[in-house]
């Protein structure tokens, strides 16, 4: 009898592919790990970001975050001017005034005597001007459609937008004109970064030139910011921003309240460079026309804290 033939055994070719998927899958349990392992505290690192910049001078890498329901008052702790300009923040260069970064706690850290003495000059020449507003702008602040506000490093306008324009009109009056060109001529021998604010009530507006009251106050804002350009302030020291109906000072439910909400703010930036004395200021200081407003260090700022001291026309 014939013996059966063995038949030879294929080879399984596919083997490889075990041991391929086992590797795949440890690589990515790896990455997983090195991933979950490589997060970064961002609350940490900005806390360290901000005393690494402060310790050598720089301004602060982070700005303090809007939480959603804040009503934010002019002034307010994450609505605040840019720093003033120093070599050691800006390298010599003009300060942006449309940066707007927290201040309020940026300015309460510990400061080096430099940085003090740039504070003191910036403060002086703040005085300095915030006299000849109140001189200049007198008649008006006496009548309340005017208010000056005085911080520890910018300085307040507050101008009744009813004395500037007509309703649900961006073009300034003649009236107007007189007015803005008075306090151009102060600002015109000052180095100073200038940003204007429109704000507006809450009544609604729906036109083909303004569909909201973003542009009715940002339209109101670039109206003033080219008076003071026609005036001879260098541009590139002027800003313009609209709030709207956003940031009211007062309840809209009254008449009273949305006249006091209609208004644009020119915000006068400190500028520690310039330490002369400005033309015609005199040796006067603010002392007897102004309050300073102090908040403990370390403290959070409180809106009644930062709210800025008025020089005059207070109403």
């Amino acid at each position: 009898m014939a013996r059966r033939k063995r038949h030879e055994e294929h080879g399984n070719h596919e083997a490889w592919a075990i041991p391929y998927a086992d590797l795949m899958t440890l690589l990515l349990a790896f990455f997983v790990v090195m991933y979950a392992i490589s997060s970064l505290n961002e609350g940490k690192y900005r806390v360290m970001a901000d005393s690494l910049s402060t310790a050598f001078g720089g301004a602060p890498r982070t700005i303090t975050q809007v939480q959603v329901g804040n009503v934010q008052l002019q002034g307010g702790g994450h609505d605040t001017p840019s720093v003033i300009r120093a070599p050691s923040m800006t390298g010599g260069a003009m300060p942006d005034p449309t940066q707007l970064p927290s201040m309020a706690s940026q300015m309460r850290m510990p400061v080096s005597m430099h940085n003090q003495e740039q504070l003191k000059r910036a403060e002086r020449q703040l005085n300095q001007i915030a006299d000849r507003l109140s001189s200049t702008l007198a008649p008006l602040i006496k009548q309340g459609v005017i208010t000056v506000r005085r911080t520890e490093l910018w300085l307040e306008v507050e101008i009744n937008s009813d004395i500037l324009f007509s309703t649900g009109s961006a073009a300034l009056d003649s009236g107007a004109r007189d007015t803005l060109g008075k306090l151009a001529d102060v600002l015109l021998d000052a180095p100073n970064g200038v940003r204007v604010e429109g704000h507006t009530d809450n009544l609604p507006i729906a036109t083909a030139q303004f569909p909201s009251n973003w542009e009715l106050s940002a339209g109101r804002a670039a109206s003033v910011v080219h008076l003071f350009a026609d005036h001879g302030l260098q541009p590139a020291r002027l800003a313009m921003v609209g709030y709207g109906q956003f940031r009211p000072r007062e309840s809209n439910d009254q008449p009273e309240g949305r006249n006091r909400n209609r208004r644009v703010m020119v915000i006068i930036l400190a500028d520690s460079a310039a330490a002369a004395d400005l033309p015609g200021a005199g040796n006067t200081t603010a002392s007897t026309t102004r309050t300073d407003t102090a908040t403990p260090a370390g403290s959070a700022p409180a809106a009644s804290a930062v709210a800025p001291a008025v020089i005059e026309g207070v109403h």
